[in-house]
């Protein structure tokens, strides 16, 4: 089993880019004495936080607050990354953020609806 998700970072000119990227997920013990589950490894993490934003927000030109697990839950998110490239970001979709130097990206709340999403600050 495997999960997808995309990762935003930024290159040594400080432009900011997408990448595709999947995480296995093997067989584990979790909660014994559960039956085992599909387990990715696990990503140090330093607190969590719900994110919410109304229909229209937007965020212009912003780096990453830090290396964050972004995990939509409801509502639609555009992200433009500095090189021009323009994702959208919809509920169970997740986004690993790492553009914390240079332009960063743009962020909004496109469609009808307010948005609600989980934010996962990761280690360092």
């Amino acid at each position: 089993m495997k999960v997808s998700y995309t990762r935003l970072y930024s290159d040594a000119d400080g432009e900011s880019h997408f990448e595709d990227l999947e995480a296995e997920l093997v067989a584990a013990e979790f909660a014994p004495p559960a039956p085992r589950v599909n387990l990715s490894s696990f990503l140090p993490a330093t607190r969590l936080a719900f994110f919410g934003a109304p229909a229209g927000w937007q965020g212009d030109w912003h780096p990453a607050s830090a290396r964050n697990l972004f995990i939509v839950i409801t509502g639609e998110w555009e992200i433009e990354a500095s090189d021009g490239t323009v994702r959208k970001f919809a509920p169970k979709d997740v986004l690993l953020t790492e553009d914390t130097i240079g332009k960063g990206h743009k962020s909004a709340v496109v469609g009808f609806n307010e948005s609600l999403a989980i934010v996962v600050q990761l280690a360092s």
